[in-house]
């Protein structure tokens, strides 16, 4: 059995974990909030802030979805 796949798949993930970490980290410097969007609902109570990430899930999931998919596509060559 070959670990060629396994770590070219290790690779690929860290350097796709690094650019979203970069992108992540730009944009908070640039004042822009990613998390917060339309759907995503906020309760605030007194002391007690519960928050439900709707739409940030979502979009989180499909766009996992998507690099998942081509990162198998890739691996299946």
């Amino acid at each position: 059995m070959s670990l060629e796949p396994i770590a070219r798949f290790i690779m690929i993930a860290g350097v796709v974990l690094f650019l979203v970490g970069g992108l992540i980290y730009l944009l908070s410097r640039l004042g822009v909030n990613l998390f917060q969007l339309p759907g995503d609902i906020r309760f605030e109570s007194g002391n007690l802030t519960c928050v439900v990430p709707l739409v940030s899930s979502i979009l989180l999931s499909i766009l996992l979805t998507v690099i998942l998919n081509l990162i198998i596509r890739y691996l299946n060559r």
